[in-house]
């Protein structure tokens, strides 16, 4: 913002200048009406023809239709990209959507893991392995070392 208005500052500063300038040029001798036009410059001859009017008339026009071919082209490259970005953006989230871990999953298939042993062994959902071997007692032959 603050290079904002450094750049409004120059550029009201340079418009005083040139308005200075321009009410300064009626002040200016004209050159002599009897002085021929061959000891002007050919510099000066060029300036006051209408070959510039007619030089910038044609580089306005070429310009306009240029810059109107490029920026169609511009826009037919913004358009390109951003449909591949998008082609890569769903990729990328179909990928991460099949590498991602969902432990909701994991753990609903750990739960009905468990449940399937159970089931399978004959065992209780209230009954662990720790409260199983501690209520075994051994046997009478068998020995304890």
């Amino acid at each position: 913002m603050l290079e904002f208005a450094f750049v409004t500052a120059l550029m009201i500063c340079l418009s005083a200048v040139l308005y200075l300038m321009v009410r300064a040029l009626p002040r200016i001798a004209e050159e002599p009406a009897g002085e021929s036009t061959e000891s002007k410059g050919m510099l000066d001859r060029w300036a006051h023809s209408d070959l510039p009017e007619k030089i910038d008339i044609f580089l306005n026009s070429f310009l306009f239709k240029f810059l109107r071919k490029i920026k169609v082209v511009v826009l037919k490259l913004d358009n390109s990209l951003g449909s591949h970005l998008q082609r890569m953006k769903a990729k990328e989230e179909e990928h991460e959507r099949k590498a991602a871990i969902n432990f909701q999953d994991i753990a609903q298939g750990a739960e009905e893991r468990r449940v399937e042993d159970r089931r399978r062994f004959g065992r209780r959902a209230s009954d662990r392995p720790v409260d199983i071997v501690k209520s075994a007692e051994p046997a009478q032959d068998d020995v304890i070392v």
